[in-house]
């Protein structure tokens, strides 16, 4: 008996000891479990989220690489040409280099551009300074395929085959977006304008198919100094004039919303779609058929760019961000993307052609150029932002 007791003394701490660690490894896994389900997710856990290329600051770098053409690319258009025609401080002006916010922007690799679209087309619809744009990237993507040839089929105002990729990259022009003509009065003499607020122009209504990444801009037509009361804008719905009559702004907005619609309806699903915002002009002392002037060597500070665009202050740029508002407004929840190049390009009041243009008298009869941009120059920021974005966006397909 006292063997047998002694032995049950002798076992009972064994199973307790097993069973104390037994009910301390469970309590442990509760604990660990129900803290690890509390515990918020880690950062490395989510996808950082998108960066803002249209959001940050341009940083003087002498040491920045040329750009990628010069004055001899065979697609330039000659008053933007500002090598060629000797515009001071091109060095200078292309020192710059934006940094956006939290993020870097690298230089576009025209190779590897063109060999991930090989086989598809871009498309640029619009008004002049799309083509400022088209221009700008048209010249750099012949760095990777000099064989190039200029592509003017399909109603295209510009373009260029790059055979080697079997890629076509084209403009067609169209200012309104909208299709409008020239009436004429009862005697005969041409008056006001007609626009068709919801057909497209001739010039873009039948080659959306075509391409696989679309860049839509209207904009700069959108002003008296282009169309005057004596010759107004009349704007027609489903072939009858809209009543009452619209203003030029409001036709805008009307404008943008048909061919929103349009392009949301229309366009192929799988196709690539931008909306490039306004392009901000910097004249100074007066518009660019009052003497307004863009003589500058650097570009604008940031605590300057409400003086010079905000439309509370009534001054000559104050277009860009009143159209920008409205095409905001109308793009919201559709499939097309913002192209948001207007406050990068506000500071860069520095890079205009304005006095030259190439041609002998053109600032007599034009003005100085404050709108369009010097090539190579600020446009180029505009292609890299672009070909990010498109490979970026083909990447997710």
């Amino acid at each position: 008996m006292e063997f047998g007791s002694r032995r049950t003394y002798t076992t009972m701490p064994s199973k307790l000891r097993s069973s104390r660690l037994l009910l301390i490894s469970l309590l442990l896994l509760l604990f660990y479990s129900t803290t690890l389900l509390r515990r918020p997710t880690t950062p490395n856990l989510v996808s950082p989220p998108p960066c803002d290329l249209f959001s940050g600051r341009w940083v003087y770098t002498p040491e920045t690489p040329k750009p990628l053409y010069d004055e001899t690319c065979p697609f330039h258009r000659n008053a933007w040409n500002c090598l060629k025609n000797r515009r001071e401080n091109m060095g200078v002006i292309n020192s710059w280099r934006w940094v956006p916010d939290g993020c870097g922007l690298s230089r576009i690799d025209p190779t590897r551009f063109l060999e991930r679209m090989r086989n598809k087309n871009i498309g640029f619809v619009g008004d002049s300074l799309n083509e400022n744009f088209v221009v700008s990237l048209l010249c750099i993507l012949r760095v990777a395929d000099p064989s190039a040839v200029k592509w003017k089929k399909k109603k295209a105002w510009r373009g260029a085959y790059f055979p080697k990729f079997n890629v076509t990259v084209a403009y067609h022009r169209s200012v309104l977006l909208a299709k409008y003509n020239r009436e004429a009065n009862e005697d005969g003499v041409k008056g006001a304008y007609r626009v068709d607020v919801d057909v497209p122009a001739d010039e873009w209504i039948n080659v959306t198919s075509f391409y696989d990444v679309l860049v839509f801009n209207s904009g700069h037509w959108w002003g008296y100094d282009k169309f005057p009361k004596e010759t107004p804008l009349v704007f027609y719905r489903k072939g009858k004039p809209i009543h009452p009559p619209l203003d030029i702004l409001q036709g805008f907005e009307v404008v943008v919303q048909q061919m929103v619609s349009y392009i949301q309806r229309q366009v192929p699903a799988k196709t690539l779609k931008f909306w490039r915002l306004q392009s901000p002009r910097h004249f100074y002392g007066g518009d660019w058929n009052q003497n307004g002037s863009c003589l500058l060597d650097k570009p604008l500070d940031k605590d300057q760019l409400d003086l010079w665009f905000d439309p509370r202050n009534n001054g000559v740029n104050k277009e860009a961000r009143r159209i920008n508002q409205i095409i905001k407004s109308e793009l919201q929840n559709t499939e097309i993307k913002l192209l948001d190049l207007t406050h990068l390009s506000e500071y860069r009041a520095d890079a205009h052609p304005a006095i030259w243009l190439g041609k002998q008298d053109a600032v007599a009869i034009w003005g100085q150029d404050c709108m369009h941009w010097c090539l190579p120059g600020v446009p180029d920021t505009w292609v890299d932002i672009l070909a990010e974005l498109i490979l970026g966006n083909l990447k997710t397909e």
